[in-house]
């Protein structure tokens, strides 16, 4: 958990994201006749805010409201699900390779999953098998991800593709990782603003993975539904505070440098691709809210209501990092974890922090299974991730409160063009 959390995105001005009403859609029509064709409403949607929309519904169908309506791009520069506006229901989900599988079988299953992906994503059916659960949705705003982890590049024969950002991970003090729970061949993201929609992409992907490749784990996460507040804010964690204020912007001037691999860039495959951190922090809220207000925001470096900095002012107004109280101390203590976190104060180093809430039951003690699956995309995680959490781990306030119990670091590559599926470059270089 960082101050740059990713909801900064979502909630940018031109991504819009209500909820809405509406009936249910009669017997008989399918998600693509609800969806109808392109044209008639110019919802505002996707990572660049690209006007997409569906027609009048036929006679006698109920059209989508807004939010099953939401639709994210397959094809495109960069995979969906990096930049696009965070969703309310997400599953995370590791698989390895069979033993003797290897970069034909692997080519194999990332046409399957790119094939299944741009049709739910487009709110179709599966290519084959659909087991009908999305059947009256829209898409709902899903967005697939695919990345490959270290020892996939062992199982395909590719060791030389293998890029140098995806070596280990550091071990962490806060670290108490379940190496069952970790890693992967293969790592998939998915979000929707439907539960129901998550859970029939996630099981698409299941059934595709066949005889290639075999579940190595799977998390499932929750956000902050569209349309729940009355206007467009940061969302809040499961510690009750606002998490998400100084995440990078598209908008960045230096926004794609810090995130995507650039053209040119090594390994050629990876131009356009991003590396992603993903951690299961536990966070420990028996403990947590057994502190007072006051303890609780001293910890964090902002206001609990609304997220400003202690320093003063509103939540996007600028930490004043040198402001002292009465008693000559600084008003955001030292330790404090907005302050070690601030890209000024770790050399620039900086990440879009795209994150889910989880809460897996209770523990034999009766204390919550709760916190966050964090996941953190950028460019180079040793110039990203690394220095950060070297940073929290020397002296952060917050760490005391959270428990990091597994880790993933999986290189994802660019976006697939028409007609082409993720991966493609590496496996067919």
């Amino acid at each position: 958990m960082t101050d740059q959390s990713t909801t900064a995105v979502s909630s940018s001005p031109g991504l819009p994201r209500q909820s809405g009403g509406g009936d249910p859609a009669p017997a008989g029509v399918s998600r693509r006749r609800l969806l109808g064709t392109a044209g008639a409403t110019g919802l505002v949607l996707g990572a660049a805010g690209a006007a997409v929309g569906y027609a009048s519904a036929p006679a006698g169908a109920t059209p989508l409201t807004s939010l099953g309506a939401g639709r994210a791009m397959f094809h495109g520069k960069h995979q969906p699900g990096i930049t696009d506006p965070l969703q309310s229901c997400g599953h995370l989900v590791a698989f390895d390779l069979v033993a003797g599988a290897g970069r034909k079988e692997a080519a194999a299953l990332l046409r399957r999953w790119s094939a299944t992906a741009e049709r739910l994503m487009a709110g179709e059916p599966a290519p084959h098998g659909d087991t009908d659960v999305a059947r009256d949705a829209g898409p709902s705003s899903l967005t697939l991800t695919f990345g490959f982890g270290r020892t996939f590049f062992d199982r395909t024969g590719l060791q030389g593709q293998r890029p140098a950002a995806l070596d280990p991970l550091p071990d962490f003090s806060s670290d108490h990782l379940d190496k069952a729970r970790g890693e992967g061949d293969l790592w998939v993201q998915i979000g929707a603003d439907d539960a129901l929609v998550a859970f029939h992409a996630l099981r698409a992907v299941q059934k595709d993975a066949g005889s290639a490749a075999r579940v190595r784990w799977q998390m499932n996460g929750f956000n902050r539904s569209p349309g729940a507040t009355a206007h467009p804010m940061t969302a809040r964690n499961l510690m009750g505070q606002v998490d998400g204020t100084r995440n990078p912007k598209p908008s960045d001037a230096d926004f794609d440098k810090r995130v995507f691999v650039p053209a040119g860039g090594e390994p050629a495959w990876m131009a356009g691709g991003s590396y992603a951190v993903v951690r299961r922090i536990r966070m420990l809220l028996d403990d947590w809210e057994k502190l007072s207000l006051t303890q609780q925001e001293n910890v964090i470096g902002r206001r609990k209501a609304d997220g400003a900095p202690l320093s003063g002012g509103t939540e996007t107004t600028a930490m004043d990092l040198e402001k002292t109280g009465a008693d000559g101390s600084y008003v955001v203590p030292v330790n404090a974890h907005a302050r070690i976190t601030r890209p000024d104060q770790n050399g620039g180093a900086a990440m879009v922090r795209r994150p889910f809430s989880y809460h897996d039951g209770y523990h034999a003690d009766g204390a919550p299974d709760a916190g966050l699956l964090f996941i953190c995309w950028q460019a180079d995680p040793l110039r990203g991730f690394v220095p950060v959490q070297r940073k929290l781990d020397r002296g952060d306030a917050l760490s005391q409160y959270i428990r990091h119990e597994a880790s993933g670091l999986f290189a994802v590559p660019g976006g697939a063009a028409e007609g082409e599926y993720v991966g493609q470059r590496l496996l067919e270089g």
